[in-house]
């Protein structure tokens, strides 16, 4: 058997576009869509965007139903957020196929994400680099390949923002699964010796989907738990520490994409 079942089916073409999802949204003069777009999905971010003088517009589509914009918000310009349509590949690229076609040319995914090595800590940032494509969706888009990329341009801009801030950060592959509760010992380990520092569940489908809708994507993660300490799951001893990381993540994406 070949994955997906049907052989070369990325090569065909679909029967279902987000165009015809979104003939009521498109073109609607009330619906603010910005150049830019940071794809979120901590149930922690509401908080931290109203602090960063964001507020939630509703009116857009389903699944993500809201826009998180500041005051004096336009379509084309600037930089928006979506937040709180869920976890994981499917409903993620789905968000990002509509927000496309809708107009917006750049996203910037963030969230959280286990770390593999023992020399990542919690609260750490990892720019992602490439994505090894265990998910299944970015496969019903391109021909098989282990890794998935982000865009050059957009990760390069990302990195000089934490540079110039003085953000401390990691940056290589991650590893996107979408079966959460099927990450085993042997794999991770496997994937661990081959450089991969991280475990998360959208990146190489968000990477792949980009690379076919043309627009840049690229990804900044931070450490909330460890995969591997002492060959078990350990999740980060204080909530505190992750939403340090997470408001970095969140700064960084918002000065890159407003620089």
């Amino acid at each position: 058997m070949t994955f997906p079942n049907y052989p070369m089916k990325h090569r065909g073409a679909p029967l279902l576009k987000p165009e015809d999802m979104l003939r009521a949204y498109v073109g609607r003069p009330d619906l603010i869509i910005p150049a830019s777009v940071i794809v979120g999905y901590s149930t922690r971010l509401p908080a931290f965007l109203h602090e960063r003088g964001f507020h939630r517009v509703l009116g857009y589509p389903y699944p993500w139903h809201a826009m998180w914009l500041r005051d004096g918000a336009t379509s084309g310009e600037g930089v928006g957020v979506v937040e709180g349509f869920g976890i994981g590949a499917p409903v993620a690229a789905l968000v990002l196929e509509e927000l496309a076609t809708l107009g917006a040319r750049q996203f910037i995914n963030i969230g959280i994400a286990g770390a593999l090595p023992s020399d990542l800590n919690f609260g750490d940032l990892v720019l992602c680099t490439s994505a090894l494509r265990d998910e299944g969706l970015s496969h019903h888009y391109l021909a098989p390949e282990r890794y998935a990329h982000p865009s050059s341009a957009l990760t390069a801009r990302l990195r000089a923002v934490l540079v110039e801030r003085g953000e401390e950060f990691h940056e290589g592959p991650t590893w996107t699964v979408d079966a959460i509760f099927r990450e085993t010992l042997d794999e991770a380990t496997a994937y661990r010796d081959e450089g991969v520092l991280c475990v998360e569940m959208e990146a190489s489908a968000l990477f792949v989907v980009g690379a076919v809708r043309d627009v840049e994507v690229a990804s900044l993660v931070t450490i909330s738990d460890h995969l591997l300490a002492d060959e078990h799951w350990l999740l980060a001893p204080s909530r505190e520490v992750v939403d340090d990381g997470l408001r970095g993540v969140l700064d960084a994406a918002i000065a890159t994409l407003t620089s």
